[in-house]
């Protein structure tokens, strides 16, 4: 695998630069060196991403400078983000293209706030076999309308701290090949109450420890995960005990919450609590993101997505490595698989430039430099393959996160009407069986809560 350089990227910019429209090209200033030519046309752009912020810089750089088009980038925390778009939509004020996510963005098309694009993807030729498999398909509704291009993909694996590992007597090739059980008696289990160790030095698995008095939990929980996608909390657990999250998808419409395999599952992730291997909800709702706890040597093992690796093996503080998730009691590992796409809001007053710099940013120009920066992994197969080298060029091993791909052990979130509703439901349930105030019960509530959903 070869990496573009500065000079090919200029010169693949500049051949991307003829399918930019004529009448777009001649609307614009800074084309052909034209003093007193009207201003460039500008438009705002969103994400929420702030590892990502400075590869969508060099792409609106570029994009302008073979455009005349000016992107604004914004970007906001998760939270919000989305509380911010949902303002926007409704004060008129929302950016013009903005990063989508699979679980939002039905509510969004059956709200109108989102542009359909089919029509331009087709007058313009888009050559939708470029992105990883089956990641175009979901951007199209029932009704066959498309509402955006791939961006990028994601999946999960185990961030370990490896000092910790090692003084737990722990190997790497150990790690990478840990399985779970409901009953408890699996590999992992053993090994993340090795690397417990309470404010007395005794570890999860010795004579004498206090699960009431932790200083290391084995693995950490994040605040972050506890809603109904439980990407990075329980979803690869429960994935690989046979699970899925409804009948079908795209367009889930019953539900799997109440399922047995689930709820075992679950009671697992509870017990890893009440054993002191994980810490509590409170304290995972309190830090939201377990990085700093992780930071701060709170935690040895953390579950996360592959947009983390920056955060994780990009620090120099903690020596970090990353390892796939362990193996299930139906003998596979499992990820949730989750792709971007970036979007037009349907009330913008730039739908051409917004969909010329959606184009861009869908296109090889554009997720090559964000495969170069290293952050997450492109839509495009090629821009995927220069990402890969380029962690590898880093020193980082991510294989932890493709080998889920290479499998065929990834699980696609669930795209489905109501997810606002399912999210709050489930959230609810997930949150109050880990703290104990509820029972097992409490799925088959939230689960024939969100079923009445869709009847």
């Amino acid at each position: 695998m070869s990496h573009s350089t500065p000079t090919t990227r200029r010169i693949v910019a500049a051949l991307a630069a003829a399918s930019v429209p004529a009448l777009l090209l001649s609307s614009c200033s800074g084309q052909g060196g034209n003093s007193g030519a009207a201003e460039p046309e500008a438009i705002t752009y969103w994400l929420w991403d702030s590892n990502q912020q400075p590869a969508y810089e060099q792409c609106a750089d570029d994009f302008e400078a073979e455009s005349g088009i000016t992107v604004k980038i914004e970007q906001f925390g998760w939270a919000d983000y989305w509380q911010g778009l949902t303002t926007g939509f409704a004060s008129g004020t929302a950016p013009d293209v903005f990063a989508d996510h699979l679980s939002y963005y039905p509510e969004f098309v059956s709200q109108g706030q989102l542009l359909d694009i089919s029509d331009r993807v087709e007058e313009d030729g888009i050559d939708l076999s470029i992105y990883q498999d089956g990641l175009a398909e979901l951007w199209v509704d029932q009704e066959g309308g498309r509402y955006g291009l791939p961006k990028d993909f994601d999946t999960v694996a185990t961030f370990y701290n490896e000092k910790m590992v090692e003084e737990a007597g722990i190997t790497p090739e150990q790690l990478a090949e840990l399985a779970w059980s409901p009953d408890g008696s699996g590999t992992f289990d053993e090994v993340v109450a090795a690397l417990t160790v309470d404010a007395n030095g005794v570890r999860g698995n010795e004579d004498g420890f206090d699960p009431r008095n932790v200083a290391v939990y084995g693995l950490a929980l994040s605040g972050n995960g506890l809603n109904a996608s439980g990407q990075q909390t329980w979803a690869p657990y429960a994935l690989g005990n046979d699970w899925y999250f409804g009948d079908k998808t795209p367009w889930t419409t019953e539900w799997n919450f109440d399922d047995p395999k689930f709820v075992e599952t679950i009671e697992w992730y509870q017990s890893l609590q009440e054993r002191g291997f994980m810490p509590s909800v409170d304290i995972a709702l309190s830090e939201a993101d377990p990085l700093n706890g992780y930071l701060a040597g709170r935690y040895a093992l953390v579950t996360d997505g592959s947009w983390m690796n920056g955060s994780y093996l990009g620090q120099s503080d903690v020596p970090t490595k990353v390892v796939p998730t362990p193996v299930g009691p139906s003998g596979q590992r499992a990820s949730v698989f989750n792709g971007l796409s970036d979007a037009i809001w349907a009330g913008s007053e730039h739908p051409d430039q917004a969909w010329e710099w959606v184009k861009y940013l869908g296109s090889a120009p554009c997720q090559d430099v964000v495969a170069e920066n290293a952050v997450v992994f492109p839509a495009i197969k090629t821009s995927t393959e220069l990402a890969t080298a380029a962690f590898a060029e880093k020193g980082w091993d991510v294989s932890g996160f493709t080998v889920q791909v290479d499998d065929g052990t990834t699980a696609l979130l669930p795209i489905a009407d109501h997810w606002s509703e399912i999210n709050d439901t489930v959230t609810a349930a997930v949150e109050s069986f880990l703290q104990g105030s509820a029972d097992s019960s409490v799925f088959k509530t939230a689960n024939d809560s969100v079923n009445a959903l869709f009847q």
